[in-house]
C-alpha cells in the first residue's frame, strides 16, 4: 500500500532562500564553463555518478535530480540510461540546462518547483532520488530530505551529499576554498548551515531511510583533484535506502 507522510503545508514558499537562489541565478551563464566557478562540480561530477552507479544502477531507472542547477548531474545519469526529471526553484539555472540539453541531445525533463510541492504530486514515483550539494543552501533541510523519502518507491534509493559542520570543513571549505585557493566565490557557504553527518542520519531516520553508506569527498591542494574515501571531515555523501512499507 502506498506510504503517506504529512508534509509541512506552505514550504514552497517558506522553505527557500532568496539570496541563495539569486546568487547561483547571477552565475547560470557560467554553469557549463569548465574553468569557471562550477569547476568543483563539473570535477567531482564523474566521482559522485560512479559512486550513485556502484550502489544502484541507472540505466532504465525513473530518477529525480533535486537542486539541479544547470544540470551537470542530471546530464550524466541520463547518458546512463536514466529518465531524469530535475527540479529547481531557480529559472535561470534551469533555463540554461534545458537549453545544454537540447544541445547535447540528452533527454531530461526540467521542472522549477519546490521538492515538497512534487511530492505531494508524485509520491513514491522514482526509482533513485539525488539531493546534492543542495541541503546546506535551505532554510529547512530536513524538509527536503522528507520530501525525497516521499518520492521515492519503496526499496528506491536516495543520495544526498553535504558538507559536514566543524573547525576543519570551516577551514577547508570556507576559508580554504572560497579565501585562499579560490575554488569558489566568497559567500557560496554559510558555515551555520552545515550538517553534521549525524543529523542527517537521524533526519534520513525520521523519514523512513536506512543509511546504507556514507562516504568522503576530498580534495588535494597540490594536484588539484578529488577523490572519494574514508572520512566525512569535510564534504560527504550519504546513500540511502527507504524502508519497504
Amino acid at each position: 500500500m502506498p506510504r503517506t507522510v504529512a508534509l509541512k503545508s506552505g514550504l514552497n514558499n517558506s522553505n527557500r532562500d532568496q539570496a541563495e537562489l539569486a546568487k547561483f541565478s547571477q552565475l547560470a551563464h557560467r554553469w557549463w564553463d569548465t574553468e569557471s566557478e562550477f569547476k568543483p562540480l563539473h570535477d567531482l561530477n564523474p566521482h559522485r555518478l560512479a559512486w550513485i552507479e556502484a550502489h544502484a544502477p541507472l540505466s532504465g531507472q525513473r530518477v529525480l535530480d533535486v537542486g539541479c542547477g544547470g544540470g551537470i548531474l542530471s546530464e550524466s545519469m541520463a547518458r546512463q540510461g536514466a529518465h531524469v526529471t530535475g527540479i529547481d526553484l531557480a529559472e535561470k539555472p534551469l533555463g540554461v540546462a534545458r537549453l545544454h540539453a537540447i544541445e547535447a541531445e540528452i533527454d531530461v525533463t526540467y521542472r522549477c518547483l519546490a521538492v515538497e510541492d512534487l511530492a505531494a504530486e508524485q509520491p513514491q514515483q522514482f526509482d533513485r532520488v539525488t539531493c546534492m550539494e543542495m541541503l546546506e543552501h535551505v532554510p529547512d533541510p530536513a524538509s527536503v530530505i522528507q520530501a525525497c523519502a516521499t518520492l521515492v518507491k519503496p526499496g528506491g534509493m536516495v543520495f544526498f551529499s553535504t558538507l559536514n559542520r566543524n573547525l576543519k570543513s570551516y577551514l577547508m571549505a570556507i576559508l580554504g576554498a572560497e579565501y585562499l585557493l579560490r575554488l569558489l566565490p566568497r559567500g557560496t557557504h554559510d558555515y551555520g548551515r552545515f550538517i553534521k553527518p549525524s543529523e542527517l542520519a537521524r533526519w534520513a531516520r525520521q523519514s523512513q531511510l536506512d543509511v546504507v553508506h556514507i562516504e568522503g569527498v576530498h580534495y588535494h591542494p597540490v594536484t588539484r583533484h578529488y577523490h572519494l574515501g574514508p572520512g566525512a571531515d569535510v564534504n560527504y555523501l550519504m546513500a540511502c535506502r527507504l524502508s519497504p512499507c
